[in-house]
C-alpha cells in the first residue's frame, strides 16, 4: 500500500509561513503590505472610499486579523520504532502526528456591524526524512499498533531508511514536518481562501543497521 507520495524538501520554521494571500473571485489581496488592491468580489467592483465621512472596516482586513488570531497547534513527530529508540535501515518506519493537531481551527473577528469567522484546515503533511528523502502525506499519519505485523508498511504515511545515520551530524538524522493549512473564511455576504499557511516541528532521528548472526 502507499507510504506517501515523493516531494521536493521543505524548509523548517516553527509557525505560520506567509503572508498569506487572500483569494477571491480571480483577484488576489497581498496581506504583507503590498498595493492593497481589494479583492474583487462575484457582481461587484472594488469599491473606492467616499470623501470625507466614516467608511465602514473593509471585510480583507478583518480577514487579516482573523487569520493573525488563528492559534494552529505545533506537530508532534511521533514514529514507530518510538522516535526515542533507533530507526532501523531496510525496516519501514510509520511516522504520525498526534491527532489533536490535526483539526479545524476557528475564530472571528468583528468591527463596525461586521463579522467575520475563519477556518483553518490542515491539508498534507510534508515529511523531510534526513538522509535526502521527502514524503508528502495527505493526513496526520496511522499510529502503529500490535493490529499490524512488526514488518509492515504504514498504509498512508511511512518511509524506509537506506543508509545508516553514523555518517550525519550527531550520528542521527534531522528529521522535519510541514503541516500545511488553509483557511476558509466568510463573513459579510462574501467569502474567500487564505491558503498556504505553515506548521513546522523537527526532531533528530538515529538510524543504525541490524546486522545478521550466523550459527553453526
Amino acid at each position: 500500500m502507499p507510504q506517501g507520495r515523493a516531494a521536493k524538501p521543505g524548509g523548517g520554521g516553527g509557525g505560520p509561513k506567509g503572508p498569506p494571500t487572500i483569494t477571491s473571485s480571480g483577484w488576489e489581496y497581498d496581506l504583507g503590505g503590498g498595493a492593497g488592491i481589494l479583492p474583487r468580489f462575484e457582481g461587484e467592483e472594488p469599491k473606492k472610499p467616499e470623501p470625507g465621512g466614516g467608511q465602514q472596516v473593509p471585510v480583507e482586513v478583518l480577514v487579516q486579523r482573523a487569520v493573525e488570531r488563528l492559534k494552529l497547534p505545533k506537530p508532534v513527530i511521533r514514529t514507530s520504532p518510538d522516535e526515542d529508540f533507533v530507526q532501523v535501515v531496510h525496516v519501514p518506519t510509520w511516522m504520525w502526528v498526534e491527532r489533536e493537531a490535526w483539526g479545524p481551527v476557528s475564530v472571528s473577528a468583528a468591527a463596525e456591524g461586521v463579522n467575520v469567522t475563519a477556518t483553518a484546515r490542515p491539508q498534507k503533511a510534508v515529511w523531510s526524512m534526513g538522509e535526502g528523502g521527502t514524503v508528502v502525506c495527505d493526513g496526520p499519519g496511522t499510529p502503529y499498533s500490535d493490529a499490524y505485523s512488526p514488518k509492515a508498511s504504514s498504509p498512508d504515511c511511512g518511509y524506509t531508511y537506506r543508509r545508516a545515520s553514523l555518517s550525519a551530524p550527531g550520528k542521527a538524522y534531522m528529521v522535519s514536518v510541514q503541516v500545511t493549512w488553509d483557511v476558509k473564511w466568510q463573513g459579510a455576504g462574501q467569502s474567500g481562501v487564505v491558503p498556504g499557511l505553515v506548521m513546522a516541528a523537527e526532531r533528530q532521528l538515529v538510524v543504525d543497521e541490524v546486522q545478521a548472526v550466523v550459527t553453526r
